[in-house]
């Protein structure tokens, strides 16, 4: 098929990222669709989403990322949640999709709307060759309600190549271009083709025709929405970022109706029949897919696409945010395949290897993942099918109750909260019986009781200070530079500096003098802004105003920000006072001490468990380490012991810290040297090692035998000898999601106290194993293990402690079922004899009192042996004196007319009058009743009471009509 297509799809990508190349463009890699460091998106949904730092001036000017002036690239984007939601539109037509790629070029404050729309003609008509006369241009008409003025320049440059007819006004709607509720925006022109030809398609433009279709948007990025539904500001540089559905270029070029009709999805679809056994794909589309399986297939192929791709890139089906998304998108693409292509349980994991035929060349990464693709894909299908079951089950009843024929938000969520990943299902089965479901209703009533949960956490955060690329902007502009935060190395000295602006969060000041958070931008600094994970530091900034305390320090294009407060003033704080910075020491010993432990934590990780971990996080604070990781299983507590000996080791061989800058291409060439994924290199960067001076690594950076040292770029603080940190414990290994694992750990002195706590714990545990089985106490093993579940110690001890204290219980649990045999047996013993000794007496009845507490199981077999074997009426007393109850028992026989005389019930609620007790569940059922008594004290009374009533009314005499 691909030898007689002029442009497969391979072609055309490549086509589209030479011509750029040609034009200076740098070929930038595709971020991953899981958007990292940016909670607006819940996936990458465009080209420009990596790029938002330079669009928002934020960039760090060292990285490579703020250096850029061109770039291009094909770019992975999701549509499914959030503002861009194609999800329920996939499958209904030809050309929308969940999964896509995105052919983008881009320029940062480099050329504007001449070039950017000149070579977009030039690829379009002289490269891939498409007749002019089924080009459709669009530009931005303004909208006088915003303040926004028409985009003239852009229809005057499209009039050189285009007739006016077909150079198109529109509104925002179509053409002013936002990411999503914030963030960066501007005015657009699009490029939309005419599949038809020698035809005016300009009144189909913008109206969803199949037939004349978007397939490039030009974006002039000049202004930032900071607040949704807020106004815009023009950003301080103009940008161009241009997005072209590489799907529908495909079709248009291999001259197809549709996107599903190219070799883009063709294979998947070959692969869907295989699996399945449903007719061939035809390409129908709504009424005319009477069966429905071109839509099922079409939905099939792209879900498989979306998830394969999030999967690989990290994330996986979930409950929460875009992993609950990407659950609906899995869920939606089984129910069709199950229902509508009658495909068996695993059909759709199946389709992974289709999707890596397809796309594996052009992103490794599913290659790379194809294993673990399967896995989840294997699991949530199973899993799927049986809560399809139940979810079914429950909704009839839910349908059953309804009132009118709307199944309400509020009823769904009461009855089917649970299972509120079968929505799609609830509306066909609601659809088939006549009724209509309240979707918005639902998703209100999900999302408050979600934002109860979340309400008090949010409200403990606070409201921190950021400085946004206008105040960036302004200060660079008026002479501010980037602080110099050199000194922030140098420790145990106060540092002298002066005020270089004052900033609220939203305004510049000159002066302040309110006990208001502000923050400070200083010409240098000695104060560490958080970054790379470690925590910033706190201390005080003084000076002749009095003193600030800092709070935070957070750093935004070289600028660093001390957030705070006047804490004491003897005057206003103003732009130029002379200041001195005098940094908690103290704290930061703490906070570098566990940064040092994390870069040995790392090392030790890949030693133990091989080298496939990358770490995926970190955040150190002073009191704790946490590091999140690649590693496909929990870590057996065998492994944890060794990475924290090796780990301790290190500590105890005392190995000194060094540090020093390089140049990024030379530090990479060091042999063993670890960089988090995803992360921004500065050039020079700044190497730390341990065990060795950097100098050595530098010198003969291929040398095996750095290997076995841990080297890393890092720009935190450190100290400066292994030894200081004293010791270092694991406290918690548990999974994040699918694949990564996260370990909590401490040093210092908190790692001893955990220690010792354990030891401590661990020991009492022992101890208590040791004694004898009756000594054993189930209140006192509670203890232990309350004790141990609340304990903060090394997690391999922990799983030791929680083995024995399981040991325990088992022994409590013989222990008990062995006094309940002797119980039960003993109080058999007891009744049977007195029941003997009252027949020998000429009684009809007995009255006891049984020493076996309040073992119920007991008491109640001894009256049934008595009233069933015996054939005597009987009530036995049992009495636990340390919790003042006693629990009592009556039973009467159905033999003599006994069960006529004396009611069991009547027998026990007038002997319970004494114990200030009532007669419990059963009512008297078989003979049989039972309560229980809160005075101990008036059980003798209680015994004769009993005693008396029974020889009352049993010596009545009864006489029959």
């Amino acid at each position: 098929m691909a030898d007689i297509i002029e442009w497969p799809s391979k072609k055309v990508r490549e086509t589209f990222i030479n011509f750029f190349k040609e034009k200076s463009h740098k070929n930038w890699p595709s971020s991953p669709v899981v958007p990292h460091n940016d909670p607006s998106l819940l996936f990458a949904n465009a080209g420009m989403n990596q790029f938002k730092p330079i669009f928002l001036e934020m960039a760090d000017p060292n990285t490579e990322l703020g250096k850029l002036k061109r770039a291009c690239n094909t770019q992975k984007g999701i549509r499914a949640g959030g503002k861009h939601n194609d999800l329920e539109d996939v499958g209904k037509d030809t050309y929308h999709h969940t999964f896509f790629e995105m052919l983008g070029n881009w320029s940062f404050g480099d050329y504007f709307k001449k070039e950017a729309i000149e070579w977009a003609w030039e690829l379009l008509t002289e490269v891939y060759g498409l007749p002019t006369d089924r080009i459709y241009a669009t530009y931005f008409e303004g909208d006088e309600k915003a303040g926004l003025q028409p985009d003239n320049e852009a229809k005057d440059i499209w009039l050189k190549f285009l007739p006016p007819g077909r150079v198109l006004p529109f509104g925002c709607k179509d053409n002013f271009w936002e990411m999503g509720d914030t963030g960066p925006c501007g005015p657009c022109t699009e490029i939309h083709y005419d599949l038809v030809g020698n035809r005016d398609a300009a009144s189909l433009v913008n109206m969803d025709d199949p037939t004349c279709l978007e397939i490039w948007n030009i974006v002039f990025i000049q202004f930032n929405r900071e607040k949704k539904d807020g106004p815009l500001k023009p950003l301080p540089a103009k940008h161009v970022d241009t997005g072209m559905g590489f799907e529908r270029l495909t079709s248009v070029l291999q001259n197809k109706m549709s996107n599903y009709d190219t070799d883009v999805f063709v294979p998947i679809f070959h692969d869907i029949q295989k699996a399945t056994g449903a007719r061939p794909y035809s390409g129908k589309v709504g009424q005319d897919d009477v069966d429905r399986v071109d839509t099922a297939y079409r939905v099939v192929a792209d879900h498989i696409r979306t998830l394969s791709i999030a999967i690989a890139d990290g994330s996986r089906p979930g409950n929460e945010g875009r992993e609950h998304v990407l659950k609906r998108i899995l869920r939606r693409a089984i129910r069709y395949g199950k229902e509508i292509l009658n495909a068996e349980e695993g059909f759709f994991s199946g389709l992974v290897s289709s999707v890596i035929r397809v796309m594996g060349n052009v992103y490794p990464e599913l290659k790379e993942h194809e294993k673990k693709i399967t896995e989840i894909l294997q699991e949530e299908e199973a899993s799927f099918c049986k809560t399809l079951e139940k979810g079914i089950e429950k909704f009839q009843k839910a349908a059953q109750v309804v009132e009118g024929n709307t199944l309400s938000g509020e009823a769904m969520h009461l009855h089917l909260r649970s299972y509120a990943c079968l929505i799609c299902v609830y509306q066909l089965m609601a659809d088939e019986k006549g009724l209509i479901v309240d979707v918005d209703g639902f998703d209100k009533a999900m999302n408050e009781s979600k934002d109860r949960s979340r309400n008090a956490q949010k409200n403990q955060a606070g409201v921190a200070i950021v400085m946004d690329a206008d105040a960036t902007t302004t200060l660079l502009k008026t002479g501010v530079t980037a602080t110099d935060d050199s000194c922030k190395y140098i420790w145990f000295q106060d540092h002298e500096t002066e005020i270089r602006a004052i900033y609220t969060g939203s305004a510049l000041l000159e002066s302040f003098g309110s006990k208001d958070t502000v923050g400070l931008v200083l010409a240098s600094t000695s104060f560490y802004a958080e970054q790379g994970g470690q925590i910033y530091d706190t201390g005080l900034i003084e000076g002749a105003f009095g003193t600030f305390k800092v709070c935070n320090v957070q750093t935004v294009k070289g600028i660093v920000l001390h957030i705070g407060y006047l804490s004491s003033a003897t005057g206003e704080v103003s732009v130029g006072d002379e200041v001195t910075c005098k940094v908690d020491y103290e704290r930061r010993k703490l906070i570098a001490r566990n940064h040092t432990c994390t870069h040995m934590l790392n090392f030790a990780l890949k030693k133990v468990l091989g080298g496939h971990i990358e770490q995926k996080g970190s955040i150190v604070l002073p009191e704790k380490i946490r590091f999140s990781f690649s590693h496909g299983k929990p870590i057996d507590p065998s492994d944890l012991i060794k990475i924290e000996c090796i780990v301790n080791k290190m500590i105890e061989d005392k190995l000194g810290v060094y540090s020093q800058k390089a140049a990024l291409s030379e530090a990479k060439r060091i042999k063993g040297l670890r960089q988090a994924l995803g992360e921004a290199s500065y050039d020079p960067v700044k190497v730390v090692a341990i065990g060795r001076h950097v100098e050595e690594l530098l010198a003969d950076p291929e040398n095996n035998e750095w290997s076995s040292l841990s080297t890393e770029f890092c720009g935190g603080t450190h100290i400066g000898n292994t030894g200081e940190a004293k010791a270092f414990v694991i406290i918690s290994e548990e999974g994040v999601e699918k694949g990564i694992r996260r370990i909590t750990a401490m040093s210092g002195q908190c790692a001893l106290d955990a220690m010792n706590l354990a030891f401590l714990l661990g020991q009492q545990v022992v101890d208590a194993l040791g004694s004898s089985s009756s000594a054993l106490d189930e209140k006192q093993v509670k203890v232990l293990k309350r004790r141990y579940e609340e304990a903060v110690i090394p997690a391999a001890k922990k799983a030791e402690i929680k083995a024995n204290i399981s040991l325990l219980q088992d022994q409590v649990r013989k222990a008990q079922k062995k006094i309940a045999e002797e119980n039960r047996k003993k109080a058999i013993k007891v009744a049977t004899e007195a029941a003997e000794s009252a027949t020998e007496d000429g009684k009809k009845f007995c009255v006891i009192e049984l020493d076996v507490g309040l073992d119920l199981v007991a008491v109640r077999e001894a009256v049934y042996e008595v009233k069933e074997k015996k054939g005597m009426s009987i009530m036995v007393f049992s009495t636990d004196v340390i919790a003042n109850k006693v629990f009592v028992c009556a039973g009467v026989p159905d033999k003599q007319d006994q069960s006529k005389q004396l009611d069991s019930v009547e027998w026990l609620t007038t002997a319970m009058c004494p114990l200030n007790g009532r007669c419990g569940k059963g009512k008297g059922k078989d003979g049989l009743a039972s309560g229980q008594g809160t005075d101990a004290s008036q059980v003798k009374a209680a015994l004769d009471l009993a005693a008396s009533f029974a020889a009352l009314k049993l010596n009545r005499v009864v006489t029959t009509p």
